[in-house]
């Protein structure tokens, strides 16, 4: 890799792992567009490009969780009873996640990023006051909503923030905590959508030399790094923020992504 394209993914992991801590959202899916223009300057074939982009990135989410959550557990902030509840649904569904989006084109893809992106960024931006006496579903109903979790953000490459944080909140779980957890929950979503990845994309023509399946190991290696290093910033920030700034953080930088996404799936469209 050249120095500047080196650079360049530290910059990424900068801002993801800052991003990762102070919103819970693992950092892979803020990453995902920028990652597509990374592989179309080197020039990997279009059709594996958004493909490509989404496992990289979510591999990334193994390094910044465990930092991340590390520093949010050490604010007492995690509830490690939903992770628990949660984390076999998640298991399941990110496993399941990447073999859906093996099945649909790149075009296909980079619109259904947007528009979910867009939808959960407008969730939190609203600002719906729950109903009192909504609280978290029982076993089952867990196992199920990791599990939509989970699919989810494997076929996105999220940390699955960005419905997982939306999820608790509207079941009167404190923000601060939902960002917490949510960070928790991003390795059991990263553990399980990185070795679909692998499983799915091995022997694919035409990927990159240094490819792992979908996940490209240079880029991997450099945005981790420099994610795991800034993720507990990132965490130390959050609590000291109040919950409107935080909620519209989140969501302007969720319709950001999901603007360029949603241009890149049109742009896609007229190739056609």
């Amino acid at each position: 890799m050249s120095w500047t394209l080196v650079v360049a993914l530290c910059a990424m992991g900068i801002f993801g792992g800052f991003a990762a801590g102070l919103l819970g959202i693992g950092g892979g899916m803020i990453l995902v567009p920028f990652m597509t223009m990374i592989f179309e300057s080197l020039r990997v074939p279009p059709q594996l490009i958004v493909h490509m982009a989404i496992a990289t990135c979510l591999a990334t989410i193994l390094f910044t969780s465990i930092s991340s959550v590390r520093a949010h557990h050490l604010q007492g902030a995690v509830q490690w009873r939903i992770v628990r509840l949660m984390a076999p649904g998640i298991l399941v569904g990110s496993w399941v996640g990447p073999w859906i989006g093996k099945q649909m084109n790149t075009m296909v893809m980079a619109l259904f990023f947007g528009l979910f992106v867009a939808v959960a960024a407008t969730q939190m931006l609203i600002d719906t006051k729950p109903a009192a006496h909504r609280d978290l579903p029982g076993p089952g109903g867990m196992f199920a909503a990791g599990g939509v979790v989970g699919v989810l953000a494997g076929l996105v490459g999220a940390g699955g923030g960005f419905i997982s944080i939306p999820f608790m909140t509207w079941c009167n779980v404190r923000i601060h905590s939902a960002v917490a957890t949510s960070a928790a929950l991003g390795f059991p979503i990263a553990l399980a959508g990185t070795l679909s990845n692998i499983y799915f994309g091995w022997g694919e023509a035409d990927l990159p030399r240094y490819s792992f399946g979908f996940i490209y190991v240079p880029a991997l290696a450099v945005i981790a790094t420099a994610s795991v290093l800034m993720a507990p910033l990132g965490a130390r920030t959050a609590h000291k923020w109040p919950v409107r700034r935080l909620r519209k953080a989140f969501a302007f930088i969720l319709y950001a992504l999901a603007i360029y996404m949603l241009w890149k799936g049109v742009a896609l469209a007229r190739t056609k």
